[in-house]
Parts: C-alpha cells; sequence; structure tokens
C-alpha cells in the first residue's frame, strides 16, 4: 500500500480516542516506511464494540461491588484487563486463592500486607482498594 493509502477514519470511541498505530507502507522511492494510522471503519467499528462490551461488563462488577456480592479485588481486576490466572501470578498467590478473595467476607479478613500487595498489583492505593463502592452507595 502506498503512504497516501494508509486508513485514516476517525475512532467514535472513548478509550485510546487520540491513539494511533504504525502501519508500513511503501514511499514514493520505493521504500517502506512507517505511517500513523488512526484505523480504518471496519477496524475501529469491532473496537468500538468490543470496548463497549467491556464497559458493559464492568458496570455489572462495580454493581455487584456496591451491592456487598464481590469484593472490589473482583472490579480492579476486570477493569486492568486481567483473569484470574494474570492476577493470581502478579499478587503471587494460587487462583483459588484469588477467587476466595472475591468474597466480601474473605476480602475483610485480608491482612494489611495482603491488601498492599494487590494494591500494587492495580497500582492504588490499599485505601482505595478497602473503600471502592463504600463512596458509590
Amino acid at each position: 500500500m502506498d503512504v497516501n493509502e494508509v486508513p485514516q477514519d476517525e475512532r467514535e470511541m472513548s478509550h485510546e480516542a487520540k491513539a494511533k498505530k504504525l502501519m508500513y507502507a511503501v514511499d514514493k522511492d520505493g521504500k517502506y516506511t512507517g505511517v500513523n494510522s488512526v484505523g480504518w471503519e471496519a477496524e475501529n467499528l469491532v473496537l468500538k464494540q468490543a470496548w463497549d462490551e467491556i464497559d458493559e461488563s464492568l458496570a455489572v462488577t462495580e454493581e455487584k461491588v456496591r451491592k456487598g456480592t464481590l469484593s472490589p479485588i473482583a472490579y480492579f481486576m476486570q477493569k486492568n484487563l486481567m483473569d484470574v490466572a494474570l492476577l493470581a501470578r502478579y499478587a503471587g498467590k494460587w487462583q483459588w486463592q484469588v477467587k476466595r478473595h472475591f468474597k466480601p467476607a474473605v476480602f475483610k479478613k485480608l491482612s494489611p500486607a495482603e491488601l498492599n500487595k494487590y494494591a500494587a498489583v492495580f497500582n492504588i492505593t490499599t485505601d482505595q482498594l478497602m473503600n471502592y463502592g463504600k463512596d458509590k452507595q
């Protein structure tokens, strides 16, 4: 593809609204060169649908935390686009331990060291982790 053929269809997304990606195209001298692109319509539509689905799922999880049926660990795991296996690896826990920490009653009994470990993985303060959802009630 020539440099002037690189797709530049604008995105209508809240996520990565100004993000560009590097594509390679042939310049006027016939050499490959890097060109910034904001993507093409079909790709942007699929990305928007994926992010919308992630946002909807996150809202459901947030509501469960607010109602007290899930701990904030589940919310921050999902917000950081992690799964149980990845979070367990980062936190130095077994997957069954992470799943157990999703239970609010168990979460309340976690030691400060365990809470600090989770907060560090999520790049938030321990206070933010412990009090998430309480301010939205």
